[in-house]
C-alpha cells in the first residue's frame, strides 16, 4: 500500500439489484485488508436481503434516518453517528424510514469483491 488520497466522483454512483445506489470510494488490489463505499438508500425503500460470505462489514450512518435488521437481532432504528456490526455470513437489510436519503460507509474487511455477495431475497 502506498499513501494517496482518493477523490470518489459521484458521476461513478450506480444502483444496484439491491435497491440502492453504491459510490466505491476504496476497493483496490492494493489494499486488499478493506473497501470502503458510500451507499444511499431513497426514502421509504428497504434493501434486499442479503449477506457477504467472506468479508465482515460495518455501516456508519452519516445522514438520514433508517431501521437496519441484522441476523437474528429486533429490528433496531439508526440515525447519523450510530455503527452497525455485521459479521461474515450474517444476513442484512436496511429501510429508510426518513423523509430524505439515507447514506452511510459500508466498509467490508477484507476488502468487498462481488463474487461473495449472496442475494438471500429467494429464500
Amino acid at each position: 500500500m502506498e499513501p494517496k488520497i482518493i477523490t470518489p466522483s459521484i458521476k461513478d454512483e450506480f444502483y444496484t439489484d439491491e435497491r440502492c445506489y453504491i459510490l466505491e470510494s476504496s476497493n483496490s488490489d492494493s489494499d486488499e485488508a478493506l473497501s470502503i463505499a458510500r451507499a444511499r438508500v431513497k426514502p421509504g425503500i428497504t434493501t434486499s436481503w442479503h449477506r457477504l460470505k467472506r468479508q465482515a462489514e460495518r455501516y456508519y450512518i452519516l445522514s438520514g434516518l433508517g431501521m437496519v435488521e441484522v441476523g437474528e437481532l429486533a429490528p433496531q432504528n439508526v440515525k447519523a453517528g450510530d455503527v452497525v456490526i455485521i459479521p461474515t455470513m450474517c444476513r442484512q437489510r436496511i429501510t429508510n424510514t426518513g423523509e430524505s436519503d439515507l447514506i452511510f460507509l459500508a466498509m467490508c474487511t477484507p476488502r468487498f469483491h462481488a463474487q461473495d455477495y449472496e442475494d438471500l431475497e429467494e429464500e
